[in-house]
Parts: structure tokens; sequence; C-alpha cells
């Protein structure tokens, strides 16, 4: 039996991906309504609620995550009642952007310019270090945009800290340099029990508010930069004795990586794989956590991935549609909120051009379909 704390969407695809095997899952979630209950037992309880996590741990064979803010006092607890997969350690450093970036530079990775920042005084002295423009973030609890400020000039010192200055005594603050980035791009690796490790191709990505909009895969012209990024990944991976697949999200600047962020959990940028590669992230992420045997993580060609935000577009140009996949993930709509992705997969980029701008012309999403129509033509 498969644990998952979190029970979105991430959680609900895992669920799928694991029946095949053979393995059940079981979620918990502090939400009565989470989307994974649709296809799985749910446990409704909250983080903090140790006995009923306890029952839960009782009932299954190993955890893992659906996102990575769970608390770390409660995968700890977990753990030492069951296995719990990624560790509880690699779930704190991802949690704290300071301590990612850290790491990232421990491990060979290069970051933009970071500077801690806990008062006020702390902003003026980072901006004067680091520069503007810049990103003054949450360290913590932070994802799709959230928790951020864009200071385009240092006058923006004193909107930036009324914005998120309150959260500094609770969290810590980190201040960014500002990338004028060339590509994103993620990696999307998975590593066993075992320490057997492996990478789907790179993805590019593009993102609006925030919020991954498409992605495509595998990323045009990334031979020089696959195996620099396979080889961060393992080494990340090495070092904090990972399980599980995770996602590296990364920058390019003048031809090298730059870090971005790591996800400790399987990713939006990787839903392509569930119809785009051999084996899928979510597959591959139960066969690591139980011990089984890693899956090819071969592209099957390319792969366009359409996420949908805030409410469903018509599916029907999606079905009638050559080698296209709806996903809705059976959440209500709602502003700003993941309800489903759309894969659309083709043997070579003509075809992919002609299928990707076929679709996002009949769902009026040109705008979104173009950068990547760009980079294939």
């Amino acid at each position: 039996m498969l644990g998952i704390l979190g029970g979105g969407q991430l959680a609900r695809m895992l669920a799928l991906a694991a029946a095949p095997l053979g393995v059940k899952a079981l979620v918990v979630d502090n939400a009565a309504d989470a989307c994974a209950g649709q296809v799985a037992p749910l446990v409704v309880a909250d983080w903090t609620d140790y006995a009923a996590l306890e029952q839960f741990a009782a009932q299954v064979d190993v955890v893992t995550f659906d996102f990575e803010n769970v608390p770390a006092e409660t995968a700890q607890r977990l753990a030492q009642k069951v296995a719990v997969f990624p560790a509880p350690r690699a779930l704190a450093v991802a949690q704290d952007r300071l301590a990612e970036k850290t790491l990232f530079r421990e491990c060979g990775l290069r970051t933009p310019e970071f500077m801690a920042v806990d008062t006020r005084a702390d902003l003026d002295q980072a901006l004067a270090t680091v520069g503007a423009p810049a990103i003054l973030k949450t360290r913590r609890l932070g994802y799709d945009g959230k928790g951020q400020f864009r200071l385009r000039a240092l006058d923006d010192a004193d909107a930036a800290w009324a914005t998120l200055g309150s959260q500094a005594a609770a969290h810590g603050l980190i201040l960014e340099a500002f990338v004028p980035f060339e590509r994103e791009l993620s990696v999307i690796a998975v590593r066993g029990r075992d320490g057997e490790f492996r990478t789907w191709p790179l993805t590019q990505n593009w993102h609006t508010d925030g919020v991954l909009s498409l992605s495509l895969a595998p990323a045009p012209d990334i031979d020089a930069l696959q195996e620099r990024a396979t080889q961060l990944a393992r080494t990340l991976a090495e070092r904090l004795d990972y399980v599980g697949v995770f996602a590296l999200e990364l920058f390019v600047k003048d031809g090298e990586l730059l870090g971005n962020e790591m996800a400790p959990r399987v990713h939006n940028s990787g839903h392509w794989t569930i119809e785009g590669a051999l084996t899928s992230q979510f597959e591959n992420h139960v066969r690591a956590v139980l011990g089984l045997p890693l899956g090819d993580t071969s592209a099957r060609g390319l792969s366009a991935m359409f996420n949908w935000i805030g409410e469903l577009p018509d599916a029907a140009p999606v079905l009638h549609a050559v080698d296209a996949h709806w996903h809705d993930y059976g959440k209500l709509p709602r502003a700003g909120r993941k309800v489903g992705h759309a894969t659309v997969c083709a043997p070579d980029s003509l075809r992919m051009v002609e299928r990707l701008g076929g679709i996002a012309h009949a769902l009026n999403r040109d705008q979104q379909a173009d950068p990547a129509v760009r980079e294939l033509e």
C-alpha cells in the first residue's frame, strides 16, 4: 500500500499510475474534497493530527508526498513508524529557498546572486549587494509565483517590504538577483532505493504570472546541456540520498545552466511523460519508493503540454485531434487553480507544429502555443 501525503492532482496521478502495478494508494489531506479522493481512499486529517497519521502509517508500506509544504515535523514523525521517501531531510531543504540555493552551490550548480533578508535593514543591504532588478521571496511556503515581489529598481524596497515584510519573522525572506535568461528548462529525475538514477529529456517551459503555461519535450537544441543537467541532478540526489522523482528547474544564460528551484516530488513540467515517455514520472516514482526496478525514461517522440489554469476549456478540439490527450483533475474552477492539462504528441517537429497550432487555434490559445511553435519552426 502506497501512502500519499497531500490529495491534489499529483496524488491523483500517482494513484492512477500505481494501480496497473497492483499497488493500492491511501491518501491523506486536510480537505474533504481533495481531488485524489475521487480515485483512491481519502483520510481527512490535519498535518498535526498525529493520532490519525499514526493510524494512516499503520496501513501503508511506504509514504510519499504530493506537495512539498507538508510540515517537516510531520514527515519526521511518520518516518519513525514507516518508510518515508523522499527522506524528510530532502523535504526540509526544498522547503527553504536559502538552504536550497546554498546546496545548489555546494553541488557545483551556479545560481543567481542571493542574500537572506530578515529585517528592513537587511533588505537595503541585500539590494546594495545584489542590485536591482531583483526578486524578494519568502524562504518557505511559496510556489507558482506566490510569496514573491519583483523589485524593478531600488526605490521599490518600501513596497516590497510592505508586501512581504510581515512574513520575515516567521519564515525569513531571500532576495535573488533577476536573471534575464534565454530559456527556462527543467530536468525531471528519478533515483531508486538502490541508487539507480535516470532522467527524462530536458523540458522547456513557459510561464504566465508565475504559473506554468506550456511545456515542450524534448527541448530543442539541448544536446550540450542534457549531460550537464543530468550530472547536476545526480549530484543533488546523491547528496540528499534522495529516493523518488524530483524536478530541478533551471535557467539558461549565455549557454550556462543556473539553478532556480528544486521540487521534491513529481512535477507539473513532467506531465508530458504520461503519454510521451516509455515510463511516466508517476509510474517511476511509485517504482522508486517501493524499491522496484526503474522504467525506461526515453521519449517516444515530441510532446507539448498545455496547462489549464482557473477553468477548463472546451475538450472537443483536443479529443478530436490526433495523438492528443485530455486530463481533467476533477476540481472546481477557481482563479489561479490548476484544473487540468492536455498533452499533444507527434513523431517530429513538422507534425507537432501542425497539431499544436491546430488545437491552439481551435481553443483560441494561439498566444499560449506560440513560444513552442517558434522554437520548432
